[in-house]
């Protein structure tokens, strides 16, 4: 584990920016001398904004942004490498140059320095000797400092880079530092240097633009991350690069939806020859580069770099609709675009927080694509660092001083209890359930009572935070928080947490908490009948949403269940198939209509290609989900610059139902981890094959199915410590046997 010796102090530069001013980056340099031959050296470093570090010239580590964001006040990722290989007898020299990144830069659409003033380093050079002595290697006030060619840097301004003002060899031994000056020492801090394991950001792909003309570059793919460059350019030639995500009808770039983010890197040449450089310390959303100040003659070469938090891909999903496919795809890379440190809700503009709504209407999808196991490990214990003394939970993670509420809403703080509940379904992980045990109790204890009056939550009485509603629904009302009561909402979402934490408090072996939250999840079922639910099932507000809640939480009686679904799907038939949903109630809505025996309804909306609608988008060229439906539509054109994001994921949670239903990959929640895999294939709209694969804790899942002649054939994949239960689909027989156990089992399905 990682560790710092006591004697290590934070360092910094006496250069430093205000509110609103950049200032260049610092550098430091140690020289170390080794007069013995080598066994062992580990560096642990972190700092307060982003470091790159350097031995005898050579990169520490392969991390972008290192090390990464939590809430300094409370806490700093600690990282540590082994560098034995980059040092040598004789002189040595370590140097760090350190980015502004979220500590000191700007954050959202706040102020510079929301956490602090300026960069601070903190490292230690652990040295062991073969003849079994040692040293340490500190951060104090023998290291030196200076400024050289980033000029500026911000993660949503850019970078000014000008190569004219290099340190050629600065963190190599014999480089000239007489005119650095002594690093500046800081108290200690309380806080934690964390050594957990999540995955941090790093370089994971990677584009080669076509040309557009009027040096405009398309990479093809919206994304988040930077450009390198290779310019043959005189020197003093100043190169400004403007990243976008869309184009303007005329070619031009659309820029108008990045708020207050610069979004722009500039480089100036040293001239010379070729030049290589690509931005150290920002990150862009862009699928468009523009570049401006290239001479004529002046040759350049742009690629572009993808970042995002490292977790490993682990699944797939096609199907015979191509369309389908590329909304996949999106979702994908929507997520990739916004797991980067925290799950964002988009990358572009300034914004780019942590929004706890999007990440757990999200997370299953997520959980699907990739292996976000420690990537959630992490955030979660972000919320629980950000949680109120009362237990209210704010609505961006890691909180930020410039916005929050003391409990962020509906559907949004209640990402502390969902979250960890998936990831124990995904992975069988038991851990994050008992760290976080007590949050949680905290979190649902705050929301049933100071949060809620007689167990109606966001009760319009309450001085509690009522939330963001069901956030860009399109459900007639005008309003960005749609037509569902908030009230509604909260009260479906605390019946929901407590369902949860019962479910939570039996797996922890914590008897008397279950019962407790049982009574309570019964108690909030009933007020919430008696205020939102008529005697005939009808729901107050009638909204798209209202039903979907009620329904898929099981807030009705089992007796208007059916009334209460009719009137879900006489709304749907209402808008000619299309669906209305915002943030809240579109993760849910088809679960809802094929659980409730209408699954040719639930494909219409899914194939729906026609405003609104999840394929409208792909329709018309997206790489990635849009923040709205309506992001952009042929009448009107593009909606409301000041919240426009084209790279957003929360619609792309419908891949979740996708993994589970076209394809039919699912887990039994009553033995999680995938330690018993049920393959229940839904067929219907004009699918006629869908596959799906998954690396789940147990090993290689997966399903692929095709329709023949009428029959259904399948092919299951059960890892080796798992079991198999086939469910088939209606209109077809069932199997001789429905159980299986490890390996490749082929089904073959005759109609009925």
């Amino acid at each position: 584990m990682a560790s710092l010796d006591s004697s290590s102090q934070w360092i910094s530069s006496s250069t430093q920016g205000d509110e609103k001013t950049m200032a260049p980056a610092p550098y430091f340099r140690k020289e170390i001398w080794l007069d013995r031959p080598l066994a062992k050296a580990t560096l642990h470093i972190t700092a307060l904004g982003l470091y790159q570090a350097e031995i005898n010239g050579r990169r520490v580590g392969d991390r972008a942004l290192a090390p990464g964001w939590m809430d300094y006040d409370t806490r700093v990722p600690l990282q540590t490498y082994d560098v034995a290989s980059l040092l040598k007898p004789g002189k040595n020299v370590l140097g760090v140059v350190l980015g502004d990144g979220w500590y000191c830069g700007h954050v959202g659409w706040g102020e510079r320095q929301g956490y602090g003033a300026k960069p601070e380093l903190l490292a230690d050079l652990e040295i062991s000797f073969s003849d079994g002595s040692g040293t340490h290697v500190v951060t104090d006030g023998s290291w030196t400092t200076a400024t050289g060619p980033i000029l500026e840097n911000d993660l949503l301004m850019g970078e000014i880079y000008d190569a004219r003002k290099e340190l050629t060899g600065w963190s190599e031994a014999g480089y000239d530092d007489s005119a650095w000056t002594p690093a500046q020492t800081g108290p200690a801090r309380n806080i934690i240097l964390d050594t957990i394991d999540y995955p941090g950001v790093r370089q994971t792909d990677e584009f080669h633009p076509q040309p557009l003309g009027n040096h405009r570059y398309d990479m093809g793919q919206n994304f988040s991350g930077r450009i390198r460059i290779r310019v043959n350019a005189p020197r003093d030639t100043s190169l400004t690069f403007r990243h976008a995500e869309i184009l303007n009808a005329d070619g031009s770039l659309y820029t108008e939806n990045l708020r207050g983010a610069r979004a722009t890197d500039t480089y100036i040449c040293k001239g010379g020859g070729e030049e290589t450089w690509e931005p150290g310390f920002t990150f862009h959303g862009f699928r468009y580069v523009e570049v401006e100040g290239l001479p004529v003659g002046a040759e350049i070469d742009i690629t572009g770099l993808v970042l995002q938090s490292d977790a490993p891909s682990t699944g797939e999903f096609s199907c015979s609709n191509p369309l389908l496919n590329q909304l996949q795809h999106n979702i994908r890379w929507g997520q990739s675009s916004n797991f980067l440190e925290a799950p964002t809700d988009c990358p572009q503009r300034n914004e780019r927080l942590g929004w706890t709504g999007d990440a757990q209407v999200f997370i299953r999808t997520a959980a699907f694509n990739r292996d976000v196991r420690r990537f959630f490990h992490k955030w979660v214990q972000d919320i629980r660092d950000a949680q109120k003394p009362s237990g209210g939970v704010p609505e961006v993670i890691p909180s930020v001083k410039f916005f929050g509420h003391e409990d962020g809403g509906p559907a949004w703080s209640d990402a502390a209890i969902i979250c960890p509940w998936t990831m124990y379904l995904c992975y069988g992980d038991k851990e994050i359930l008992a760290d976080h045990y007590d949050s949680m109790q905290r979190y649902i204890q705050y929301i049933s009572t100071e949060a809620s009056i007689n167990l109606i939550r966001s009760h319009p009485d309450s001085t509690a935070y009522p939330g963001y509603g069901d956030w860009l629904a399109l459900d007639g009302s005008g309003k960005t928080e749609g037509a569902t009561p908030k009230d509604l909402i909260g009260t479906a979402f605390l019946a929901y947490d407590a369902s949860l934490m019962a479910r939570i408090a039996t797996v922890l072996g914590k008897a008397e908490d279950a019962e407790k939250y049982t009574e309570l999840h019964s108690r909030v079922v009933q007020a919430f009948q008696r205020r939102y639910v008529t005697p005939e099932g009808l729901i107050a507000s009638g909204t798209q949403t209202a039903y979907v809640l009620s329904l898929h939480f099981d807030l009705v009686p089992e007796e208007v269940r059916a009334t209460t679904t009719r009137e879900l799907v006489h709304d749907i038939k209402q808008r000619e198939y299309h669906i209305a949903t915002g943030f809240v109630g579109t993760p849910y809505i088809l679960d809802v209509l094929t659980r409730e025996g209408y699954l040719d309804i639930a494909y219409r909306l899914l194939e729906q290609e026609t405003f609104p609608s999840w394929l409208f988008p792909v329709k018309n060229g997206a790489t990635t989900i849009w923040e709205r439906w309506d992001g952009w539509t042929p009448e009107r054109g593009f909606q409301d610059e000041g919240m426009n994001s084209f790279n957003h994921y929360a619609y792309g949670a419908v891949g979740d139902w996708m993994y589970r239903n076209v394809a039919g990959l699912d887990l039994d929640e009553s033995d999680p981890g995938y330690r018993h895999v049920v393959f229940q294939p839904s067929p219907g709209g004009t699918i006629t094959w869908a596959k799906a694969r998954l690396q789940t804790p147990q090993g290689p899942t997966g399903i692929s199915w095709t329709i023949v002649d009428g029959s259904l054939e399948a092919v299951l994949t059960i890892p080796e410590n798992s079991r198999g239960t086939f469910v088939a689909p209606k209109g077809f027989r069932k199997p001789a046997s429905a159980e299986f156990g490890p390996g490749t089992h082929s089904i073959k399905l005759l109609p009925e």
